[in-house]
């Protein structure tokens, strides 16, 4: 029902659709300004960003977002119980368009026939390496959430949520001026293909813990586990996810190649086809996460779109809107008051914190450094300490929460909706482990980059400058101008040696119309004011044979 109001007679329908769609616009075209500013020179992610403004902006902020009126909680008839159900389908549903259009996405980013091509690299990493994640997880999660008195298969369940690492987040990591620089090519397709493969082989490790959590009987509970769980929902998506992207790339081939796809057309063809798989597959109840991923690579098995799209922005673009949407949602509808006040025994904020510190600590990085040597992409030790810290948990976190919540519901519940006796509190305890821990990994992962770089460029920087201070002994406009750098301004993530080779080619090859004598004058001494690190590099750079300038001059270029 709208709200009117009339302020100076002007009768005003204040929404919840009004303002949340006056907020996201809002948000998206103030970051749009400074976004190139804060993604590639401070390093932060639109989704931390995105996650703190709907947080400020939701009911535990200005209440400008209120989740409850959009889910229609506040109509008439509609009770407490069922209003939970409400926000939880809506979320649930949330998570699995952007994780379907994400991993489509990412399908089509890698290379061709890379999973094929791959595939000893991914099987360690999505075999032994997310075993080993769910145990370390569940372990840590029984002996801090639980005080070592909730049982191991309960803590089974809330690790085998955060095990898969999040493709939205680790998209992130792989884009921009910090992984062109960094991380090589190769390392950036095994994040991706990792990420889109684990996302969705958390089924196992999930209904392990669920199916002997409902039967207890152990070999009552490997029947559904083998059949329903790997052979419907995990064996028949991977296949229904290859022939739908294969027969997707033909069909689409042979319409480019008789002209009936115009571009716009073509563009949008692999979000429509995430779109397909993503309600099909639901219709069918299999896993609809793993098989976007597979249609996505089966897709471009033979590079021809992604070749076709590589300098596209569509793609980036709905990515980008879909990511920043689901993580100001998930700053509205976090359970923030739950990590203090919950009905989960023994279950305190310290805890949690602890727990928080120690999964982002040991979940990931003992593992895959143990299991490096056998990875080839990943050749040095620190590029270890790196895929093995950056395993974000974030939206599949999420998703995996909602089909536990919804298993208790609908197998775990008596009449009512009330769950069993035996996991009175389980539910309770994924839902405020799974939301903490992810708010943990966004908050973490999303400034470790940019903290990482302050601690490493600044202490360098600043002995820099004061070595050239002392050496130089003078006062002059121009050192005072040099020692003039900000903390947090563009020297942070200033490349220092593309400057330098700019300043030459700059100075030896003069722009054309300029002076002669000016031109004369940079070709045959560099200017005293560009510092002794400039100066020594020119000095000390082989030359040349002279080589003429536009304007028939000649001059001397560094090799």
């Amino acid at each position: 029902m709208a709200q009117q109001r009339e302020i100076w007679g002007v009768p005003l329908q204040l929404t919840n659709f009004n303002i949340t769609v006056a907020l996201l616009g809002g948000f998206v075209s103030l970051f749009g300004l400074v976004s190139f500013l804060l993604k590639e020179h401070f390093y932060l992610s639109e989704a931390l960003i995105a996650l703190l403004v709907g947080a400020g902006f939701g009911p535990h902020g200005a209440n400008w977002i209120r989740p409850k009126d959009y889910a229609g909680c506040h109509e008439h008839g509609v009770s407490a119980v069922e209003c939970a159900d409400m926000l939880d389908a809506l979320t649930l549903n949330f998570c699995r368009l952007v994780l379907g259009v994400q991993l489509v996405l990412a399908g089509v980013q890698l290379p061709s026939k890379y999973l094929r091509r791959e595939w000893r690299s991914l099987m360690l990493l999505i075999g032994p390496g997310m075993v080993c994640m769910w145990l370390a997880t569940s372990l840590l999660v029984w002996l801090l959430a639980g005080s070592g008195s909730m049982p191991f298969l309960h803590a089974l369940a809330v690790g085998a949520c955060v095990t898969p690492t999040d493709p939205v987040l680790s998209a992130v990591i792989v884009k921009g001026k910090f992984a062109d620089q960094n991380i090589a090519k190769d390392l950036q397709h095994l994040i991706v293909a990792e990420s889109g493969t684990n996302d969705g082989l958390g089924y196992p490790f999930l209904f392990f813990a669920l199916y002997l959590i409902k039967y207890t009987d152990p070999a009552q509970a490997m029947s559904p586990w083998l059949v329903l769980t790997w052979g419907y929902t995990i064996l028949l998506s991977i296949v229904y996810g290859a022939i739908v992207g294969l027969l997707g790339k033909e069909l689409l081939h042979w319409a480019e190649k008789r002209n009936y796809v115009d571009r716009e057309s073509f563009l949008v063809f692999a979000v429509a086809l995430a779109l397909f798989v993503l309600g099909t597959c639901g219709l069918m109840g299999t896993d609809d996460v793993l098989a976007c991923f597979i249609a996505g690579n089966t897709f471009t098995w033979d590079d021809w779109f992604r070749l076709q799209t590589k300098d596209d922005s569509l793609q980036p673009t709905v990515d980008m809107l879909l990511n920043v949407s689901v993580f100001l949602w998930f700053g509205a509808f976090l359970p923030w008051h739950a990590f203090e006040l919950n009905a989960v025994p023994g279950l305190t904020t310290w805890r949690l914190a602890v727990l928080g510190l120690l999964v982002l600590a040991l979940r990931r990085l003992p593992w895959v450094f143990a299991m490096h040597p056998w990875i080839h992409q990943i050749q040095e030790v620190r590029q270890a300490v790196f895929v093995g810290f950056f395993g974000p948990i974030g939206v599949s976190a999420i998703f995996y929460l909602y089909i536990a919540l919804d298993f208790i519901e609908q197998h775990l519940s008596e009449s009512k909706k009330v769950p069993r006796s035996d996991v009175e509190h389980l539910g309770e305890t994924i839902r405020v482990v799974v939301w903490f821990l992810t708010v943990c990994s966004i908050i973490v992962h999303g400034l470790s980059i940019p903290l990482g770089t302050v601690g490493y460029l600044a202490p360098r920087t600043f002995g820099r400058v004061w070595t050239d201070s002392i050496n130089s002994g003078t006062s002059s406009a121009d050192t005072r101008q040099h020692r003039r750098i900000p903390l947090f301004g563009r020297w942070l993530f200033h490349n220092r040696s593309a400057d330098v080779e700019t300043s030459h080619r700059a100075r030896h090859f003069a722009a054309p119309g300029a002076e002669p004598a000016r031109q004369q004058a940079y070709i045959e001494s560099p200017p005293s004011s560009l510092g002794h690190v400039e100066a020594q590099v020119g000095a000390n750079a082989p030359l040349r044979p002279k080589m003429p300038l536009p304007n028939g001059q000649e001059g001397y270029g560094t090799l």
